[in-house]
């Protein structure tokens, strides 16, 4: 429940920590906004506060121009209770686009193993809206996203962002924004010409919660960059992408100013950027919110002066579930140099266009697992988690965390070490903590995490791993 005279001091001091954990709206406008908007701050008596913007817009409120609340960082639920993991369950799948085309809300409620009517009502009580009112907001902010930041003309930008056709697209963003998406273009003066899909440049801009330690999280992506598929250098993060068909490369670059993360990718990714914003933003761990967690762990004597010298260092996610999960199981008993070398070898002789897909692992024999210099017992284990994720047993994107880890446990050669650290990047749950790592096994006494740091844990252990030495 937010609180009204604590939204409104963020509000008036314009607190980043505060960006995307309400949005408020402006009763004398009309407006909604970032509580980090540049605008006059209203009076109090004229702002209502909404803990997601699918509720502000379900109120008959719409989006600032000048804050642009679409690009608001989301909200990381932490899985403490039944409510919270299926509302971050929920979300995942919507943002992954469950509900697009001919997804229903039977059918995502079927997935998550609720009935529809109850997962209503639990996402009602934590974000104030249903899942179809989350599905149109997120289909809307990224379609306006793309009209202000990128060249894709109209056509592309409507199926980009989830609808079915044009005309659609039209009706919902003119009921939802006062004006056809065309004017937004015509009020760009020309900025944007509407490029065709073949010849446009796809940019976007992934806003964040400052303070962000972008130089640890690229040199902990650039010890692990997968040969043939990941390029990280000093500055930036380039990788190959090839989903649902579409393959294409895309940039990542930090952008202090902002701050956010600025990203350039190929125009035949077009068909699934709501995709790629929720895997690029797991990936680098934007939704974080780092003021809250520096500020709880930095009451430990053993992390105070890591926090202190990297504050907002990140966790990093990963950009694909499966890829991930058999990279954990390569890094196994070797080091980190070692495991890179395995994934490009993997790579050159099962890859084609990128990373192994689970069904070219799952094909291959023992022999050909084991030829890029795995132990045959490895070997084995890689191929039975391909197969497991390539029949459909296990959901490498880990939509259900808890029903991922337990089938994990039950795949020979997958024990707690590995299934720790799955939970720590595949599945990006933050409380967790790889009980069995050397590195922590050493800094820690007693090698068992402390209690109080959780619900946090998986942030200490990143600044253990990133600073050995305080």
């Amino acid at each position: 429940m937010l609180d009204a005279d604590s939204c409104y001091a963020a509000l008036r001091a314009r607190d980043p920590r505060f960006d995307g954990r309400f949005f408020v709206a402006v009763t004398s406008t009309g407006i909604y906004c970032r509580p980090i908007c540049p605008a006059r701050t209203p009076r109090a008596d004229r702002c209502r506060f909404y803990p997601h913007a699918a509720a502000a817009e379900q109120a008959g409120f719409r989006a600032c121009l000048r804050c642009r609340p679409e690009l608001a960082p989301g909200l990381r639920l932490a899985p403490v209770d039944a409510r919270s993991r299926l509302t971050a369950a929920a979300l995942a799948r919507i943002d992954a686009g469950a509900l697009d085309d001919d997804g229903s809300v039977e059918s995502l409620a079927e997935a998550l193993g609720v009935s529809d009517r109850h997962l209503r009502r639990t996402l009602v009580a934590a974000l104030g809206v249903g899942p179809l009112e989350l599905a149109a907001t997120r289909r809307l902010a990224l379609a306006k996203q793309l009209l202000h930041d990128s060249d894709l003309d109209l056509a592309t930008v409507a199926f980009a962002s989830g609808f079915a056709s044009v005309r659609r697209f039209n009706a919902a963003f003119a009921e939802r924004f006062g004006r056809p998406p065309s004017a937004i273009r015509r009020e760009l003066g020309g900025k944007r010409a509407g490029a065709g899909p073949e010849a446009a440049t796809i940019r976007l801009r992934l806003d964040l919660r400052p303070p962000f330690a972008w130089e640890p999280l690229l040199a902990f992506l650039r010890a692990r960059a997968i040969p043939g598929v990941e390029v990280v250098d000093d500055r930036s993060y380039r990788r190959l992408v090839d989903l649902a068909g579409c393959v294409g490369t895309l940039t990542v670059e930090h952008d202090p100013a902002r701050p956010c993360l600025r990203v350039v990718a190929s125009p035949a990714l077009a068909p699934i950027l709501a995709d790629l914003v929720r895997r690029l933003r797991r990936l680098f761990d934007l939704d974080a919110e780092p003021a809250v967690i520096d500020a709880h762990l930095g009451r430990d004597p053993l992390l105070a002066p890591r926090i202190a010298a990297l504050p907002g260092l990140r966790v990093p996610g990963c950009f694909d579930g499966f890829e991930g999960l058999i990279r954990t199981v390569l890094g196994q008993q070797v080091s980190i140099a070692a495991a890179r070398t395995l994934s490009g070898r993997l790579v050159e002789r099962l890859g084609g266009q990128g990373f192994p897909s689970a069904a070219s692992i799952a094909a291959a024999s023992i022999d050909e697992l084991a030829a890029i210099g795995l132990p045959r017992a490895r070997a084995s284990t890689l191929r039975a988690l391909a197969r497991a994720c390539a029949e459909g047993q296990l959901d490498p994107e880990g939509h259900d965390p808890e029903r991922t880890l337990e089938l994990l446990a039950t795949i020979p050669g997958v024990g707690p070490w590995t299934r720790g650290y799955a939970a720590l990047r595949v599945l990006h749950l933050p409380d967790t903590f790889p009980e069995g790592d050397a590195v922590l096994r050493k800094l820690i006494p007693g090698s068992a995490a402390p209690e109080a740091w959780r619900p946090f844990r998986a942030y200490a252990a990143q600044h253990l791993w990133t600073s050995p030495q305080p």
